[in-house]
């Protein structure tokens, strides 16, 4: 399928009637979930969902502690060493869900695509530990990394790990001379970018999205936030000075409240002058890449991701 990317940086992808009803019967099945995900209640709920990510063939996993932060290791048979390039992948759930072991699965599609071993941190989450915990705890491991030889890194990131990842990027950038290396390119899939919640399809989405609700979001960003401002670029990077960035892609589905988040980060990273690009899915809910080997969109977006990855990396097939 020839798709282009217009001077936004936008590439539309059309869903398949297949996926069409796949999608169908999954709105039908978290519809009585819908917007009541909330607070640390809802933690083993979320990991039971993203847990459910089919297990990816070839990929070994293992825990490590790098950087003083405890994270699993997703690692896919025949990749090379992690000195010759990395995965550091940021997890989602509203800075206040999710595990490294609960995402081992999701992980290790990305890097068996990427042909590379990737590293998700259990960063330390919130209302125990609100911004900028989270931030510090990326930066730390992203370090780390480099401590133990890893000189081309990727980061990759879901919701709110995205936003994380984001954010990531812009602080190695602004903080090159000590850190030494930066990113050789940046993922983020369906990325919390703005926990101000402004964004319009917060409401223009609300209906079509399957997951989350307006009222939901006002209750979860402030466990994360706290007395910060929701407009700091270390909680929101959309309003942050994205100049000088690394290569970013961003996947999103059409049908999300987040839509908006990917849509005017992209806008502006591209008036900035740096090579981003955002793939819209139309018909897909947040973070559908989840959905591996069930969604022909989930499959087609992720080896989109792992091609990127090899490139950005120097990997070939």
């Amino acid at each position: 399928m020839n798709l282009s990317k217009d001077s936004k940086g936008i590439v539309n992808h059309p869903i398949t009637p297949q996926d069409a009803a796949i999608v169908g019967e999954m709105r039908k099945q978290s519809a009585p979930a819908k917007g009541n995900l909330l607070g640390v209640a809802a933690r083993p709920i979320f990991d039971e969902i993203i847990g459910h990510t089919s297990t990816p063939s070839g990929v070994e996993f293992r825990e490590d502690t790098i950087g003083a932060v405890p994270g699993w290791w997703a690692v896919p048979a025949g990749a090379q060493t992690q000195t010759e390039g990395t995965l550091l992948y940021l997890h989602g759930g509203w800075y206040a869900w999710g595990t490294a072991k609960a995402y081992r699965n999701f992980v290790g599609h990305i890097a068996a695509r990427a042909g590379t071993p990737a590293f998700a941190p259990d960063y330390r989450l919130a209302p125990e530990h609100p911004f900028p915990a989270a931030v510090e705890d990326a930066e730390a491991v992203y370090r780390g990394l480099i401590e133990r030889g890893s000189r081309r890194i990727a980061i990759v990131g879901d919701s709110a790990g995205g936003g994380l990842g984001l954010v990531l990027t812009a602080l190695v950038v602004a903080k090159l001379q000590s850190i030494g290396a930066a990113p050789v390119g940046t993922v983020a899939l369906s990325p919390l970018n703005d926990l101000t919640l402004s964004g319009r399809s917060w409401e223009t989405r609300e209906a079509a999205d399957p997951y989350f609700t307006k009222a939901q979001g006002t209750n979860m960003a402030p466990l994360y936030v706290g007395n910060h401002d929701p407009k700091d670029p270390l909680i929101s990077p959309v309003f942050g000075n994205l100049a000088g960035l690394p290569p970013i892609r961003v996947h999103v589905g059409e049908d999300e409240v987040l839509l908006d988040d990917s849509l005017r980060y992209v806008e502006r990273a591209v008036a900035a002058g740096v090579d981003a690009r955002v793939d819209v899915w139309q018909g897909m809910p947040h973070v559908f890449l989840s959905a591996a080997g069930q969604l022909a969109a989930a499959d087609e977006a992720l080896e989109a991701v792992g091609t990127f990855l090899r490139e950005r990396l120097g990997r070939s097939r």
